[in-house]
């Protein structure tokens, strides 16, 4: 009997053992996955990147891979014909406009056409429609431009405003804007340049990924006709 109790110690010795184990394992592989680096990490960490047609484009098609038919994806492919010059991070925004549309002043003279604009700047948020319109003094010369986003401001009144006078330029939020073309507040008709603020980062290091569902309002139509053109800034 006496020679049986060491076994019969080992028993839970050996089950202790082999618990701490698996005890230890998955605190382990937490820490592990703790140590993955986010996509904010990454972006923190790392230069910023130029955006190309090909980011957007990718951008598109992980948004509607669960939206749409295979072959409706393919319809919402851009060629490169589709774009401007992207930013190559050395512009203002009214350097970059300057360099990608040479023939504003013309252009904006010729412009006649009510809740229409010519231009449409899409940005994350209301303080950076704000903050990019400061920077549009140099470029826009006797343009008008409007604030397009949803903070303090009803979609009728923006309605109003862009049914009362000649309106240039659109700096706003993907929401706000889908939502006015949606509504029939905004058209399409007079537009020549989409400019996505791509290549900016807010404190939290986020960019925008809304963009794909304002792209499907009708501007990927107007790209395909080759009658708007997208610039990445």
């Amino acid at each position: 009997a006496t020679a049986e109790k060491p076994n019969i110690q080992s028993k839970p010795e050996r089950r202790k053992r082999v618990a701490e184990k698996t005890i230890k394992d998955p605190k382990k592989r937490k820490s592990e996955q703790k140590k993955k680096k986010t996509i904010t990490d990454v972006l923190s960490s790392s230069e910023p990147k130029p955006g190309s047609p090909a980011d957007l484009q990718k951008a598109v098609t992980h948004y509607f891979s669960d939206k749409l038919s295979v072959i409706e994806q393919e319809e919402l492919k851009l060629l490169d014909s589709c774009f401007l010059p992207s930013n190559d991070l050395t512009h203002t925004l009214s350097s970059y406009l300057k360099h990608v549309c040479p023939k504003w002043s013309k252009i904006q003279k010729q412009h006649a056409e009510k809740s229409s604009v010519v231009l449409l700047i899409v940005c994350s948020s209301a303080l950076r429609t704000i903050e990019l319109i400061k920077q549009l003094t140099t470029f826009k010369g006797a343009a008008k431009a409007i604030k397009l986003f949803a903070k303090h401001i009803k979609i009728e009144e923006q309605m109003k405003l862009l049914q009362k006078t000649v309106t240039h330029i659109g700096v706003g939020t993907p929401g706000r804007i889908s939502a006015l073309i949606e509504k029939e507040g905004l058209n399409l008709r007079a537009l020549r340049y989409l400019v996505l603020d791509w290549n900016w980062r807010d404190q939290k290091l986020r960019t925008m990924v809304d963009i794909p569902e304002l792209l499907e309002s009708g501007i990927l139509h107007g790209c395909k006709e080759n009658k708007v053109k997208i610039g990445l800034f």
